[in-house]
């Protein structure tokens, strides 16, 4: 995958793996924008997820993680734009698929659910799959909403 800049994104429940998901990309050499939360204290899911999705349809960010309680609801939140493709991801097999299948542009973490090492993991084979084209561009084609 090329890499643009990060865009990164969490709510309170992800604040800590995504202090984690920090440091793993300054290791890497990524560049990142941060689009918060910036602490642990109680917000909104949505008003995170609805930035970093921003950030993904203007191009100022390529790809982009995001991260909440279970992960369902920001990659919900995240969903509703056109051209957000966020996949919700516990192990590192489902990473690989949402990027070789779906062509995932971000990666959905669950903040409660999983540990660094695990996230390190699924990180790892986000960044390295690769999509595969083909039938599944085909696929992938028909999931904006064509008005």
């Amino acid at each position: 995958m090329e890499v643009k800049t990060v865009g990164v994104a969490c709510d309170h429940a992800g604040f800590a793996l995504k202090q984690f998901v920090l440091q793993y990309l300054e290791e890497k050499g990524y560049p990142v924008k941060d689009y918060g939360t910036w602490s642990d204290a109680s917000v909104d899911y949505p008003d995170f997820g609805h930035a970093l999705a921003e950030g993904i349809e203007s191009g100022e960010v390529y790809p982009g993680i995001a991260i909440c309680g279970s992960g369902e609801g920001i990659s919900i939140t995240l969903n509703k734009h056109q051209q957000v493709r966020a996949g919700l991801c516990w192990i590192p097999e489902i990473a690989h698929l949402i990027r070789q299948h779906n062509d995932a542009n971000v990666l959905v973490m669950p903040g409660r659910f999983i540990d660094n090492n695990m996230a390190r993991k699924i990180m790892d084979e986000f960044f390295t799959a690769t999509f595969e084209g083909g039938r599944h561009q085909k696929r992938v084609d028909k999931i904006p909403v064509q008005k």
